[in-house]
């Protein structure tokens, strides 16, 4: 018997009706048993009525859509618009029947094949955005939806019935999550009851030769077609995709060994999900179509909305491969033996005592030139004092990284490059620039580092011209970079100076989440050892204004750097604007004036429309209290964290709070003074400070060496 919930009701109903009737229970049999084979024919005729689908375009399809999917009147699908914060979700209307024999006990299932045409377009292309999943489900609504994220899929917790969550989902996906260990912010893959994928890679289809393989961007606006097939015979799912207009592959581009039995019994529903957050992508499917235990039509390209169709071109390939075959035969020779050569070059350089102790590993050089095309100009993303930043593709992996390639007169040297080694290889925090290896050839030295496809926070704020990121935003990336910072000092196995924080090394990844980077001057301590470093380093307008007397790092010095960056994200504009009038000159001093003014939420972006002046001027005191001159009066990174996410109250400052007697600031600084051991003598309202006196101008007299930090280009 068919197990269609709205049978299985019609059964107890019947049961009661019979239950309550005065009729004998012999004189009802025969009646019962009639009208359930019936009712069981009538819901059979209507499962089998429904096991293929085609829609070209979606007028008068009558689909279920939840959530804010919707059909256009030109008849696209949109599951999500580009606003923020949604979750859509739109079914084939009619359950299909994926169990061969309903009224048998086996698990044989019928074998299943889709196709559909979709586009994923980002508001914000620069910044990307969330991707879109097909799905198979045993549930008529998914359950349990992941709030604003994951593409709109369930948490897999339990169902309302009790029961583990049941999905197969195909995702195509534009943004790489670290939480679900998405391996780029361009991949396709493969779903079993679970947000982590069991199988996924890069988005690329296979040419005319199963070996030829073509990178694709899901964001392309001509339209992405897919294909989804599974064979029970097999236990096997095959996932494809190409360019709208372009021939199917021959070769998947995912496979996996699965039996649906375990996600579906009986009955399944099919359909689209997607999700925006704080960063968001118009979701559209402009076709669909889908056969049980068959091929799905094809779908009619011209009848669909708003995409025409892609000609094909046919390219001889007989010219080209003479012309190739003779060309290689006549430098076959000489290219092996130069990479012959090449390689035992390579492999001759010798292994020192650092680079054992280093938790990141050794790439080959060969890896990271194939990674970058041979470091070809076009992959370059960023240039430097100390070299050149190349984005490219692990071949073993298909991970997107960035290669740091020192230049041989860089001023990051090798004494930098092993710094930056072995005090952030075995760092791992989810707002540190994760280090994923390094590689040192013939004293050419080179860093690969997890790609952050949105650049650095100095770019969003002065070089997007076209994008102010909003004050929430702002916000949250304060708070992360605090974390980062904070992590550094006290959290970890070593205490870590970076010595060089600013908003150019603090870069923000496709999910707007920031990543503090740049480890290249950062030095490391065991925890209550003071440093003993007095070499100057840093950037103009983010150096402490010691440095100039004692040339000696602490984690109060990255504190006053940070605070530094606090004011520049409050206010949008540099810490140091030499055209500005001389009031407003030195950004920390122009705050201070307007503190003691009461006026402080004057210095807000003006390109701000919309902003929290609670939050705002709280990230303002915070900033002017973190550029004290005084290290001793600086909170620690702690202190600051807790300020941020309002689990400390940050005392009232005194008009000036940059006041030049200790006496008269203390009361604000007790019990949030710097933990840093050797940041300063003060050590409480009752210390005092080793520095009489701090003023502008030996601020401007002071020595300082200025690093050029990376800088992406948009």
């Amino acid at each position: 018997m068919a197990s269609f919930p709205l049978l299985k009701q019609c059964h107890v109903q019947i049961l009661d009706f019979l239950t309550a009737s005065k009729t004998p229970l012999l004189l009802q049999l025969p009646f019962l048993e009639t009208f359930l084979l019936l009712l069981q024919l009538f819901f059979s005729v209507a499962a089998s009525n429904q096991q293929s689908f085609t829609y070209n375009g979606f007028h008068n399809s009558n689909l279920n859509l939840e959530g804010a999917s919707y059909i256009q009147p030109n008849g696209i699908l949109t599951i999500t618009n580009d606003s923020t914060r949604l979750i859509g979700h739109a079914y084939h209307p009619f359950p299909l029947q994926f169990k061969k024999n309903s009224l048998s006990s086996n698990n044989s299932r019928h074998s299943f094949s889709t196709t559909f045409v979709f586009t994923i377009s980002p508001k914000y292309p620069d910044l990307g955005g969330h991707g879109l999943a097909f799905f198979l489900s045993p549930y008529k609504s998914l359950p349990n939806p992941s709030r604003y994220q994951y593409l709109g899929l369930p948490n897999f917790t339990l169902t309302t019935d009790g029961l583990p969550t049941r999905l197969l989902a195909v995702e195509f996906d534009i943004v790489q999550n670290d939480d679900v260990f998405d391996i780029n912010d361009n991949h396709v893959g493969i779903d079993i009851n679970s947000l982590i994928s069991n199988v996924s890679a890069p988005a690329f289809y296979y040419g005319s030769g199963e070996s030829e393989k073509s990178l694709m961007n899901l964001k392309n606006i001509n339209g992405v077609q897919a294909w989804v097939e599974y064979s029970h015979g097999e236990k096997r799912i095959n996932v494809t995709i190409a360019p709208f207009g372009v021939v199917k592959p021959r070769k998947p581009l995912l496979s996996l060994p699965v039996d649906i039995s375990l996600i579906v019994d009986d009955l399944g529903y099919v359909g689209f999900s997607a999700a925006t957050g704080l960063i968001s992508a118009n979701h559209e499917v402009y076709g669909w179509s889908f056969q049980l235990d068959g091929r799905a039509n094809d779908l009619a390209h011209s009848e669909l909305p708003r995409l025409k169709r892609t000609p094909n071109i046919v390219r001889s390939s007989g010219f080209v491969i003479g012309i190739t075959i003779t060309s290689f035969t006549l430098v076959f020779v000489v290219f092996m033996g130069a990479m012959h050569i090449w390689k035992r070059e390579r492999n001759s350089e010798t292994i020192e005592d650092w680079e054992r102790e280093c938790g990141a590993r050794r790439f080959t050089y060969t890896e990271l030139s194939a990674a970058t095309n041979g470091f070809r100009e076009r992959d370059m993303i960023g240039i430097g004092g100390f070299g050149r930043v190349y984005r490219g593709v692990l071949p073993s992996s298909g991970l997107d990284v960035a290669i740091k390639r020192l230049s041989g007169d860089s001023m990051q040297g090798e004494r930098e490059f092993i710094a930056e080694v072995t005090s952030v290889g075995r760092l791992r925090h989810r707002n540190l620039i994760q280090l994923h290896g390094w590689c040192k050839r013939k004293g050419e030295l080179l860093l690969v580092y997890d790609y952050v496809s949105n650049g650095s926070l100095d770019n969003l704020l002065f070089d997007n011209k076209d994008t102010v990121l909003p004050w929430e935003t702002r916000y949250q990336i304060l708070i992360g970079a605090a974390k980062g910072l904070l992590y550094l000092h006290e959290e970890c196995e070593q205490r870590v100076v970076h010595r060089d924080v600013k908003a150019s090394n603090i870069l923000i990844d496709s999910d707007l989440n920031p990543k503090l980077g740049d480890f290249g001057l950062a030095r490391t301590y065991v925890h209550g050892v003071n440093s003993s470093t007095t070499r100057i380093v840093g950037t103009l307008g983010y150096l402490a204004p010691e440095l100039t007397r004692t040339g000696k790092a602490t984690t109060s010095t990255d504190v006053f750097g940070f605070g530094a960056v606090m004011l520049e994200v409050a206010c949008g504009r540099r810490p140091i604007e030499p055209e500005k009038c001389n009031r407003e000159l030195v950004l920390v001093d122009w705050i201070r004036e307007l503190h003691c003014r009461g006026t402080l939420l004057e210095a807000a972006d003006p390109k701000l429309d919309v902003f929290e002046p609670e939050g705002m001027e709280l990230v303002l005191k915070i900033g002017l209290l973190c550029s004290h001159p005084l290290p001793g009066y600086r909170p620690s990174m702690r202190r600051v964290v807790q300020f941020l996410l309002g689990e400390a109250t940050l005392p009232e400052l005194p008009p000036d709070v940059h006041l030049e007697h200790p006496s008269l600031v203390a009361e604000f600084s007790d019990g949030f003074v710097s933990s840093d051991p050797s940041s300063s003598q003060v050590t409480s309202s009752k210390s005092t400070s080793s520095f009489s006196s701090v003023d502008k101008e030996s601020l401007e007299s002071g020595i300082f060496i200025q690093m050029e930090g990376l800088r992406l280009n948009p």
